[in-house]
């Protein structure tokens, strides 16, 4: 497995039976794919789906939020952009995943931008970290020799103070009030 594989696979575990469950562009759509078949767990994509299946090869009308391609399960629906925030909003999605450009012990999150370069944007962020039950952040650990885990965010927050749980291919940190919590 690669590193991105590593940390998707190590999320999957953190998910129970019954969980709605958003995933976010980057890792985070890889969850899916190493979720047990016995456990029953909803995945939402903001832009409107809910029972997102696995990401497939195949020529589809489907995408996740991230644009990717991907399957959606049987039973799932397609719901309009108001409908998917408000499931968001009102508090209904038992964990969301999220990717970040650098997270620090307090649980703030840069997910957005770095100055003076072009990067996709905030997307749903802001409203998934308020609204989700649980926030797991999935990131590779280092970018160039340099720890994206920090003592406090250098880039522009997207939240302060809201991810639950962190996940590189080094490490599985829980965010206490006290700074963080060596898991794995």
């Amino acid at each position: 497995m690669n590193e991105k594989e590593i940390i998707a696979s190590r999320i999957a575990l953190e998910l129970n039976d019954g969980d709605l469950v958003n995933l976010g562009i980057g890792i985070p759509t890889l969850v899916a794919d190493y979720v047990p078949k016995d456990k029953l767990v909803t995945f939402q994509a903001e832009n409107g789906i809910i029972g997102l299946g696995p990401l497939t090869e195949e020529e589809t009308n489907i995408v996740n939020a991230g644009g990717m391609k991907a399957t959606i399960l049987k039973g799932g629906a397609f719901i309009d952009s108001i409908t998917s925030f408000t499931f968001i909003r009102g508090g209904h999605i038992d964990v969301t995943v999220l990717g970040a450009l650098e997270v620090d012990q307090e649980g703030s999150i840069a997910s957005w931008i770095i100055p003076g370069k072009k990067v996709p944007g905030m997307g749903g962020a802001m409203d998934l970290v308020t609204g989700a039950k649980k926030v797991i952040i999935a990131l590779t650990h280092t970018n160039k020799g340099q720890s994206k885990v920090l003592r406090k965010c250098r880039l522009p927050l997207t939240a302060a103070h809201q991810a639950n749980m962190i996940v590189t291919e080094m490490a599985v940190m829980r965010v206490e009030k006290d700074g963080l919590h060596l898991l794995e």
